[in-house]
């Protein structure tokens, strides 16, 4: 089992029982899924970086990513439907919470100038989205090896019902927020 997980299971799901008293066990809210998505918008242009995208998330979750095609035309972007436009990743389980807990004690410490990210980035359903400037801060890319220093979206969607919950529940697992 992932630290993580041991974690939640033993101080996080009892305290915030407690503190929003539920009557429920499966009313805890927890995590459901983590959603890793790299938008590459000059792979229409030059293939290599969306392969090298492809590589670097591979390496980053540990899950093979899924190429990501355009819904619409929009000719200001030379974009046609269907042409690959970025790569995403949906993580799950122990998968997902190895991720969370690389993220909390390794990554975002790396990140320069970093006082702790916004509480401000809910969605009002109880899902918070994080975006990154580069890829290097990740521990398993060579900086050596890198096509092209590129941005990345990570969504973490969980069972929460409101932001308040959801906040409760990533502070409680040790997600490092700024004060408002």
């Amino acid at each position: 089992m992932s630290t993580l997980k041991q974690k939640y299971n033993e101080e996080v799901r009892p305290a915030l029982m407690k503190r929003f008293s539920y009557r429920n066990i499966l009313e805890v809210p927890r995590l459901e899924k983590v959603v890793v998505n790299m938008g590459v918008g000059e792979g229409k242009e030059n293939p290599k970086l969306l392969e090298a995208a492809l590589r670097d998330l591979a390496l980053i979750t540990g899950q093979r990513p899924v190429i990501t095609k355009a819904k619409k035309s929009v000719a200001s972007f030379k974009v046609r439907e269907g042409m690959s436009i970025g790569c995403k990743v949906t993580l799950r389980g122990i998968r997902m919470y190895d991720f969370v807990n690389k993220l909390i004690n390794v990554t975002l410490p790396r990140v320069r100038d970093f006082r702790g990210i916004s509480p401000r980035s809910f969605d009002g359903r109880g899902n918070y989205s994080l975006g990154l400037k580069e890829q290097i801060i990740f521990p398993e890319i060579v900086y050596d090896q890198v096509e092209k220093i590129q941005g990345m979206d990570i969504t973490i969607v969980t069972t929460a019902k409101t932001d308040e919950e959801a906040l409760e529940l990533l502070r409680a697992l040790g997600m490092p927020f700024r004060a408002a």
